[in-house]
């Protein structure tokens, strides 16, 4: 039997951008893998473990487009 990984909204700052590596399906929405905004998703993703931080940015931040 594998390690169940559960996570929690906790563990991340409001504003913190995430990324979301697979399909989590609300009854009121559809959140496709991508990057999002921690306020953005719901409790059920982070508690599924389908969450996971992004890596630390490397060089200028003003080159990378936040809305990718």
């Amino acid at each position: 039997m594998g390690i169940e990984r559960r996570m929690s909204r906790a563990m991340f700052a409001p504003t913190e951008m995430v990324e979301l590596r697979q399909t989590c399906f609300t009854p009121g929405r559809l959140f496709e893998p991508g990057k999002y905004i921690v306020g953005d998703l719901p409790d059920i993703a982070f508690e599924m473990g389908l969450v996971d931080k992004l890596p630390p940015v490397r060089g200028k931040s003003e080159e990378i487009d936040p809305q990718t």
